[in-house]
């Protein structure tokens, strides 16, 4: 079946108006639907959490967003979306100017070093075509064999998902781990399938990469629901001079490998402006659909010890956050169609965008932890320490027992968001 987004010019134009239910029959198959004042939201089969439990396969965290329903031209004037530059003004990695205004701002980040590996399901095999065409869009270094590779994580190409959403986060993960640390090495490790025991095989694969690079980070857009024997998965997120990032989740609740105490779980924030197309960065705000809670299995890990008033006898997700409200998602490049419909350029949300962010601004960082409990224990250290995190105190947010976010650590938004190049 096809998007109705892209069923003709007519269609297009009357999407805001048209109700979910009118729509629930043209659909791609599995896909949501919602409509908002702005625009469409499109959470693609490849993000909708398996219903059954004895399903092992993972699923990813991105959501399109369509502003007032349409296709985007990146060059417009009316901007809903971050860009590279926008996004590293908002954390902190270029110097802060027109107030990080969205359509003003144009200093893209320029530090990183050493390697971000991100793991995905499938293959996309225009990876690096369109990651040159984000970069010469936005000013960023053109991919090169320094720069980028891509990897099949059991030496074979893999098969592309049938319906692209895979795709898409592939292309999401890439463009932000080479929009904020354009110097490091982003390589694709590419799992055979979308099953538990294919991306933990590329997890490993990610993990001995980063360590014969010297050390970096891996980051990991994909989730599934927590299980008894969960902390069982420790040893396969653990490596040498890595530090490993996951995504909360877009639904509440908790999530693998987030949840486990040996990954920095990664929630989801809103970057709000001072007008609706365009203006003045003015603040940060919880993300009210972010994933994160109270794992049901997983003892609380010593880092966490100063916040158990919240967390209790468990481990407790986020750790931090960043911009996932794909209302304020970032613009990226995807040329594999969707649901047999060219995307090209396209705002995208969720925590899926939170992850690779998040693992690239630590990479800008440049202080490479030994470990992710390393990294975790400074994160914990520098609570409240606003040259590192900004506290996220306002926005609703269900994970928490209160239902929003609170000055110093939540469930919403852990820590808080990263930002500058100081504790972490």
């Amino acid at each position: 079946m096809r998007s109705i987004l892209f069923a003709s010019a007519a269609v297009i134009s009357a999407l805001p108006l048209l109700s979910s239910a009118a729509l629930a029959d043209t659909l791609p198959t599995g896909a949501r639907i919602q409509i908002v004042p702005d625009g469409t939201i499109i959470t693609p089969a490849s993000s909708i959490p398996a219903t059954d439990p004895r399903d092992t396969r993972a699923h990813t965290n991105v959501e399109l967003f369509f502003p007032g329903g349409r296709k985007i031209n990146p060059n417009t004037t009316k901007v809903t979306w971050e860009t590279p530059a926008s996004l590293a003004c908002v954390y902190g990695v270029v110097k802060v100017t027109f107030k990080c205004n969205n359509t003003t701002v144009k200093a893209v980040a320029t530090g990183g070093s050493k390697m971000i590996a991100i793991v995905d399901a499938y293959d996309n095999p225009n990876a690096a075509a369109d990651l040159a065409v984000y970069s010469k869009q936005f000013g960023l270094p053109a991919p090169s064999s320094a720069n980028f590779a891509v990897v099949y994580a059991n030496g074979k190409q893999p098969a592309q998902d049938s319906t692209g959403g895979w795709e898409v986060e592939e292309s999401l993960d890439v463009d932000m781990a080479h929009a904020i640390a354009p110097n490091a090495k982003v390589v694709l490790v590419e799992a055979a399938s979308d099953s538990g025991e294919d991306l933990i095989f590329a997890e490993k694969v990610a993990l001995r990469l980063v360590k014969a690079a010297g050390g970096g980070e891996v980051s990991n857009s994909w989730s599934s629901g927590e299980y008894s024997k969960e902390a069982s998965e420790e040893a396969d997120f653990t490596g040498d001079n890595a530090v490993v990032f996951a995504s909360a989740g877009d639904n509440p609740g908790v999530g693998v490998p987030s949840a486990l105490p040996n990954v920095v779980s990664v929630g989801g924030t809103t970057i709000n402006r001072a007008s609706k197309f365009s203006g003045a960065f003015k603040s940060e705000t919880t993300w009210s659909s972010t994933g994160g809670g109270v794992s049901a299995f997983l003892a609380t890990p010593s880092y966490q010890s100063g916040v158990t008033a919240i967390v209790g006898t468990h481990r407790g997700t986020p750790d931090i956050a960043a911009d996932a409200n794909p209302n304020s998602g970032a613009l990226i490049y995807d040329s594999i169609p969707y649901e047999d419909q060219t995307l090209g350029f396209v705002q995208v949300g969720g925590t899926s965008l939170a992850s690779p962010l998040s693992a690239a601004l630590v990479n800008n960082a440049g202080a490479f932890n030994t470990s992710t409990k390393a990294e975790l224990t400074e994160i914990y250290a520098n609570l409240g320490n606003a040259a590192a995190f900004r506290d996220i105190t306002t926005g609703k947010c269900t994970n928490a027992s209160s239902g929003a976010a609170s000055v110093g650590y939540d469930l919403c938004t852990g820590v808080g968001a990263p930002i500058g190049t100081t504790g972490k």
